[in-house]
């Protein structure tokens, strides 16, 4: 039965070895299927009755004799091979008898030697029962009154504190001493003590003294010492390491003339850095004559992979996409990366077949084309194209015509609010001759618009129109709504470009210094962003969103690091004139600027997951192809969407692609 169980499984975990265990389990087993034959020994070994013929006593004190055994080694494996419940015949130590154990009992053994709880029907899971609850009920659990010790103060504890209290008494248990936090101050200059580890050097150095001032800096020099305009400006040109003087002689009429020193503190601190970390002992000549400094030249470059190690990216010219009479100022790939746009200065917009470089469509509109932008949502067929002060939202019909379709449907039922509101641009739907290029929406602006950008979603486009003096630099379209609205009052500088975050809410400014990350939601500022450059033409952030790369007129590309520092965190000085465009890849790590040099130079830029590793920056390739023509080279790069190709226009009226 189930008690049986249960004391068999008690019995069986309580053996001390497996001797024990092997023991117990077929004296209960004996017991369970002979009920009739119990031997009434005890525990004792069975070896105390190994030259008896029985083996203890039954319950009426016969005794128990012991079967005939007579086999030897070889009946014992015939009996192995032949019988089939050899297996489960067991040998009884109580009785010297061999019983077969039933289906149940090998159950039994097998679920105990796997841990298991030996009743099959127990359930160890079983759903526990709260019976203190949280719930105040009329009937409690246990009503039980509190002890009277809990309103009595513990004798235990009244004789400790009255043992603490002698022990203070008697001064054997001292109060801490307060820590004096008054700073304390050494003169690493002093003589020292010749007792002390300073004291016993040898080769001990004095303080270093300083320089003895010379005419130079008197307020009154002479005339050789005063520079000239071009000695001054060799001067300035200079590094501040290579300069013979760190300042300007200058003239005064009198003492009380003279201003105070601008450079009094910074020189005092580089002062008390010679005194910190001059060294303390002299080496001997003898020493200095053995030591020899042998540098590896090898070991100053820094190890870069080699750039067969970063494949893939763009390394030759493949098509040249010709039909634009003069620069082609911006371009854009589709999200599919099947068709090419391209906005130029001869008043039209080209679209290109990637594959075959032939002009499947060309627009005319009514000025220079400053920036095309394809809408980044793959179910929306729209690119926004500005020039002058116009916006035009264009559907080119280039591909899926459902997708072409379902764009018209969506711009055509729009409905318009009941409460008009007035916005700083004027939304028009295209009609007549228009209409058939494929306009659908103009966007009259107050100034002209110099870039248009597209969220990751394709429902917002962000425009540009520099002005420093006007507020109204910065839109930002809603489609969807036909909604214009100004993010900021007052604009800090001559806005350049923006660029909206891939994942989060941000949304970057860059003015001619600085880039500016705002947050959209809480309508704040979040960082700023120094480039160190003289004058940002253009920014690109990283599909992940942590980096994001600055280009400028000053040949340098700067690479930011959002969650490193608010300055880059490796500045480029690869192309010899200035940066007009920069692009990162959406999938692979890379990234691309283009020069008015008329190059195109691709970097390896990894950035990886883990955080305290620094993103990887190698340049990997120089694209050349375009010629350079009024000083202007290389006026807009872009990446395939899903390919490890690179587009760039340039002011010879060409559009290239390196793959």
């Amino acid at each position: 039965d189930h008690s049986s169980k249960r004391s068999l499984t008690k019995i069986y975990a309580y053996g001390h070895d497996q001797d024990q265990r092997k023991f117990w389990l077929a004296l209960i087993l004996t017991s369970v299927t002979l009920q009739d034959i119990r031997n009434t020994v005890g525990n004792i070994p069975m070896e105390w009755y190994k030259d008896y013929p029985h083996i203890g006593y039954d319950l009426d004190g016969k005794k128990i004799f012991k079967p005939i055994r007579n086999k030897d080694e070889l009946d014992e494996f015939l009996d192995k091979m032949e019988n089939p419940d050899y297996w489960r015949t067991v040998q009884d130590k109580m009785t010297g008898a061999d019983i077969r154990l039933s289906d149940e009992q090998v159950d039994l053994v097998h679920r105990l030697q796997e841990g298991k709880f030996g009743d099959v029907n127990f359930n160890e899971y079983e759903p526990a029962i709260d019976f203190f609850s949280n719930e105040v009920m009329i009937h409690p659990v246990t009503n039980r009154p509190q002890d009277k010790r809990s309103f009595i103060p513990s004798l235990i504890e009244k004789e400790k504190v009255g043992k603490l209290v002698h022990a203070i008494k008697m001064g054997w248990i001292k109060p801490r001493r307060p820590k004096e936090t008054t700073p304390q101050y050494y003169d690493l200059w002093a003589k020292e003590d010749p007792n002390s580890i300073l004291g016993r050097h040898k080769m001990h150095v004095p303080a270093p003294k300083l320089k003895l001032p010379g005419h130079e800096e008197s307020y009154n020099p002479p005339p050789e010492y005063l520079m000239s305009e071009e000695e001054r400006l060799a001067w300035e040109q200079q590094d501040p390491e290579d300069r013979k003087l760190s300042f300007l002689p200058q003239k005064f009429a009198c003492l009380r003339a003279v201003p105070a020193y601008s450079r009094f503190i910074h020189e005092r601190f580089e002062r008390c850095l010679d005194l910190y970390l001059c060294p303390r002992q002299i080496l001997s000549f003898f020493l200095l004559f053995f030591i020899q400094v042998n540098v590896n030249p090898e070991d100053l470059i820094p190890k870069l992979p080699k750039p067969k190690d970063l494949q893939p990216f763009p390394t030759t010219q493949s098509l040249v996409y010709r039909g634009h009479s003069s620069l082609v100022r911006s371009i854009s790939t589709s999200p599919s990366g099947q068709w090419l746009v391209s906005g130029s200065d001869d008043c039209t917009v080209r679209f290109w077949e990637v594959s075959t470089a032939r002009c499947l469509k060309t627009v005319e509109v009514g000025g220079a084309v400053k920036g095309v932008a394809w809408n980044p949502n793959p179910s929306i067929c729209l690119v926004a194209i500005s020039y002058d002060d116009t916006v035009v939202l264009l559907n080119p019909g280039l591909g899926d015509r459902l997708v072409s379709t379902a764009t018209d449907q969506l711009i055509s039922s729009y409905e318009e609010p009941e409460e008009v509101k007035e916005q700083p641009v004027q939304w028009t739907v295209a009609e007549g001759e228009g209409h058939e290029q494929g306009h659908r929406l103009i966007l009259k602006h107050p100034k002209a618009v110099r870039q248009v950008t597209w969220h990751g979603k394709g429902d917002y486009l962000a425009c540009v129109m520099p002005d420093n003096g006007s507020s109204l630099q910065v839109v930002i379209h809603q489609v969807s709504k036909r909604r214009t609205q100004n993010p900021f009052r007052k604009n800090k500088g001559l806005v350049q470009c923006v660029s909206f975050h891939p994942i989060r809410p941000y949304f970057f400014v860059a003015t001619q210094r600085y880039v500016r990350v705002y947050n959209l939601i809480k309508q704040e500022l979040t960082k700023k962003l120094m480039a160190n450059c003289k004058w940002i033409s253009s920014m690109a952030t990283h599909p992940g969103g942590d980096n994001v790369i600055c280009g400028s007129y000053d040949c340098r590309l700067a690479w930011f690091d959002l969650d490193l520092s608010t300055k880059p965190y490796k500045v480029l000085r690869h192309h010899k004139k200035a940066l007009r465009s920069v692009a990162y890849h959406r999938h692979y790590p890379l990234f691309a600027s283009g020069s008015d040099d008329g190059s195109v130079i691709v970097c390896h830029g990894m950035v990886y997951n883990d955080l305290l590793q620094n993103p990887l920056i190698v340049p990997v390739k120089v694209l050349k192809g375009h010629t350079i023509t009024h000083d202007l080279g290389v006026l807009d790069v872009t990446f395939h969407p899903t390919q490890p190709w690179v587009f760039s226009s340039g002011a010879d009226g060409t559009v290239r692609l390196f793959t």
